[in-house]
């Protein structure tokens, strides 16, 4: 009987975000050991899941160590980091010996003195297996790939889909390939190429959307076994961060660069057409105001997304609102337990003044004094993404004139409309939608737009990267340069 070991931990580091991940963010979050989530996976198990099943299957042992995952936030704690780090290399050590080590990890998580956590996870693990065991680790797209990362593990599988809804088919492709390569059928290799670019790239949209099929229809053929291609984290200041495109053949790890190098270069060549179409605040509040459409308009705050380590409680968009006079909106959601408190108080149809939001720094913009009444209230709420659920904690919904304003106590992003439902708020009556998110709402948003705008308010996910203040990560990439040394 083969043995396979696996774990989880992640977070997807912004390093300019004002939030120190700490233990408690993990704890809101995703916090499980040994499987102890029963029934009821967490959105953050899903690889998890897929790999006992896969290994249940073929009748294998599995020995399952830590599930944590925070929301995005700013470098972890040292402390927890290594934590977490050395009780998976402690419960891998118990395990020896071991078949298969498959990790669900990030690829974008930086700690305090570790700015490649994940490489430096990988390295200890390769470390106590040996040269021969197979290791295989799944990545989020927006990952800071290193070669320490790509030298320690057998085969490194990332997301194809931005949102985010292969996680569990990407899950299951790297435990074949795993599977196949420790019962000998097959011997994977890593070929990488450094694009040599930062952006964020939709693949919901063209031309991503048919670069991402293309790169896919080559999986399987001539010895290719999997292609990635890796977005990068481009508020993480580190000296990886960037696209690039990573390529496991079968054996032949020339083959495995030259593919690399050549949709590298493809990808390069599209980035200017790849590039989310922004749109600044006063248009977008210019369009809100005027907007009749059947179905809503959606206004994502791509700047102040949980997801990519923004705080929640950024006031730009609500203030732009309030003062243009924008009517029958809503907004979801706005992180502020100490409102959502004060809801709970006083009770559904109770007004009172609020301080709303502007608490977490200077990409929170000020806190605004409002008259609110509470409208809708809920308790310990889940949202549903990918197939799984992630927490949002309890919500209260205020009326501020003719605007809804959702609030949570877990900071998270606006994944589904349940972010209003769940309050008791009827979005289908309302013109204007504004999600907190920037790209992880359009699978459950986009049926029910009149039309969707990316909208560049201020935040700690500015997507104006050129003004971000990095130190580390190289600005000889595109777009802080037309031609970088070695991309195109």
């Amino acid at each position: 009987m083969k043995t396979l070991f696996t774990a989880m931990l992640g977070t997807e580091t912004n390093s300019f975000s004002a939030l120190p991940t700490g233990l408690r963010m993990f704890e809101e979050t995703c916090l499980y050991r040994r499987a102890n989530y029963g029934e009821a996976a967490p959105l953050y198990a899903v690889p998890l899941v897929a790999w006992r099943e896969m290994a249940a299957a073929r009748g294998w042992r599995v020995i399952e160590s830590l599930c944590a995952f925070a929301q995005p936030a700013g470098p972890t704690v040292r402390t927890v980091y290594e934590a977490f780090r050395d009780e998976i290399l402690a419960d891998l050590k118990a395990a020896m010996p071991v078949d298969a080590v498959l990790l669900s990890l990030h690829g974008a998580m930086i700690a305090e003195g570790y700015d490649d956590a994940e490489g430096d996870l990988l390295a200890r693990v390769r470390a106590i297996v040996g040269p021969d065991v197979a290791i295989g680790a799944e990545f989020d797209l927006h990952a800071n790939i290193s070669r320490a990362k790509c030298e320690n593990v057998t085969a490194l599988v990332l997301f194809k889909e931005y949102p985010h809804t292969d996680v569990g088919e990407r899950a299951r492709e790297l435990f074949t390939i795993i599977a196949d390569a420790i019962e000998g059928k097959t011997r994977p290799v890593i070929g990488w190429f450094d694009c040599r670019m930062v952006g964020v790239f939709h693949t919901t949209r063209q031309p991503m959307r048919g670069f991402v099929d293309r790169a896919s229809a080559l999986e399987g053929h001539d010895g290719v076994l999997s292609v990635s291609i890796v977005h990068g984290f481009p508020w993480a200041d580190v000296a990886d961060m960037g696209s690039k495109i990573i390529v496991v053949t079968d054996g032949d790890r020339d083959k495995a660069a030259r593919l690399a190098a050549e949709l590298g270069r493809e990808f390069f060549a599209l980035r200017a057409a790849i590039s989310p179409p922004y749109v600044t605040l006063d248009d977008a509040m210019e369009r809100a105001a005027h907007y009749r459409g059947a179905r809503p308009l959606v206004l994502a705050d791509v700047a102040d997304n949980a997801g990519g380590g923004a705080a929640s409680d950024s006031t730009f968009v609500l203030e732009a609102m309030l003062a243009r006079g924008v009517e029958n909106a809503a907004i979801a959601m706005i992180w502020d337990p100490m409102v959502v408190r004060l809801a709970f108080e006083v009770g559904v149809g109770a007004a009172f003044a609020l301080r709303l939001g502007g608490k977490l720094g200077r990409f929170s913009g000020q806190p605004l004094d409002l008259e609110a009444r509470v409208i809708g209230l809920a308790r310990d709420v889940s949202i549903p993404f990918g197939g799984a659920m992630a927490p949002a904690g309890d919500l209260a919904a205020f009326a501020v004139g003719a605007i809804a304003i959702v609030c949570s106590t877990i900071r998270t992003q606006c994944f589904s409309p349940v972010c209003f439902t769940a309050a008791g708020i009827d979005i289908g009556a309302r013109r204007v939608l504004v999600v907190k998110s920037m790209q992880h709402f359009h699978a459950a948003f986009a049926p029910i737009a009149g039309d969707i705008l990316y909208v560049a308010a201020p935040g700690a996910v500015s997507p104006v990267i050129t003004a971000l203040p990095y130190r580390k990560a190289s600005r000889d990439q595109w777009p802080f340069v037309e031609n970088p040394a070695t991309g195109g």
